[in-house]
Parts: C-alpha cells; structure tokens; sequence
C-alpha cells in the first residue's frame, strides 16, 4: 500500500525526500516489517503504528553522520533497522547486516531477496551471520552503527576491533546518550576512542571515533 494512504502528508513528504527514487522498496520494506516482522516476533504489534516514524525514518536519518561511499556495518541488526533503511537511502554506502539470529538471519533473506527482485540495480547489501567479536579481526568498516543494541560502553568493546583508519562508531541513542558516554569512559579509553552527542533531525547519536 502506497504509503500516502498511511501517514501525513508530511510524513509522506518526508519519506519520498529521503528515498526518492527507491521509494517502492521501502514501501516494500514496511510491508515485510508490518507483516512477516510481527508474525516472526522481530517487531511488537504495537509498533506497527509507529513503522515509518519511530523505526524508519529514524534509521535512514543515521545517513547525515555517515560520509559519502563508505563501507557500513550494522550490528546485531535484527529486523534490519538502521542497516536495510540506510542503505535503501544512500545508494552509495555498501552495508554490511551482522545477525547471529537465524530466524532473523532467515527474514533478512528473504526480505532482501524480494527487495532486489523489485530493484533496478544491485542492493549493495551483504548479510553475515554471527556475533560482532566474530568478525574481529577479519573484517573492518569506516562506520559501525548499531540500533537499540546494548549500552555503550559493551557497545564499544564490540565495535572498536571493526573500525578501519579514521573510522567512526555511529549509535542510536535516546535522551540517555549523555549518561552512557560517561558512563563508557573507561571502555572508549582502552579503545582509544573519544565520544560526542550529536542531535540530529529526530534522533540523537553518539559518535565514537
């Protein structure tokens, strides 16, 4: 369903700004996440309401902190917020999912199979299943996000090893962002890593780099 005929006009307005183009696919997107994604439990019924706003606009937001063509992991990506979202919105940044779940390893298949059947070029979107520790070592990012995910200070300890020369962690944070930098100073101190609040439109992040 045309996404006009769910949320304001300026909602609506907000989101072909945003996707332009690939507006579609993020239709698409929201319909996995309002059907298969509440019938997985990857997403609670109430929140069904609240998709476009709350879930994702707000993750395709995380797009302005992230420089042009880099590479992206998105840990513990679940659902695919902020991964599917961003990528969908900046067609230049090559996105990493990384899942340990396989039931939503398996959602996150099949949502980007659908996704690229209705594309009129590659997603670039890779799907890795395991932990972020696992990757250390193996593999390394300009930018790792990560959304609703754990505090910051285990945040950092899992995303520190992933970040390339100049990298930078990008978290989705809530009005606590403030307190969880405090409260991860000793953490982004053995990491090497020196963290500010940024506020965004509609979102909050803390940016470690």
């Amino acid at each position: 369903m045309p996404i006009t005929a769910l949320v304001s006009r300026e909602t609506a307005a907000q989101v072909e700004a945003i996707f332009g183009d690939r507006l579609p696919l993020i239709e698409r997107y929201a319909q996995w996440l309002a059907d298969q994604g509440v019938v997985r439990g990857l997403l609670g019924p109430r929140e069904v309401d609240r998709i476009w706003d709350r879930h994702i606009i707000n993750s395709a937001l995380v797009s302005e902190f992230i420089p042009p063509g880099a590479t992206v992991a998105d840990l513990g990506s679940g659902a695919g917020l902020p991964g599917i979202p961003l990528a969908l919105a900046r067609p230049d940044l090559s996105v990493t999912l990384v899942e340990p779940l396989l039931r939503r390893m398996t959602f996150l298949t099949e949502v980007l199979a659908d996704l690229q059947s209705l594309a009129t070029e590659p997603l670039k979107v890779e799907l890795v299943r395991g932990r972020a520790e696992e990757l250390h070592g193996k593999a390394t990012f300009d930018v790792v996000t990560a959304r609703a995910l754990a505090p910051l200070d285990r945040l950092v300890g899992w995303a520190a090893p992933l970040l390339g020369s100049g990298g930078q962690l990008v978290a989705l944070k809530g009005s606590s962002a403030g307190e969880e930098i405090e409260q991860a100073a000793s953490a982004l101190a053995k990491a090497g890593l020196s963290a500010r609040r940024e506020v965004g439109e509609s979102i909050t992040v803390v940016i470690a780099s």
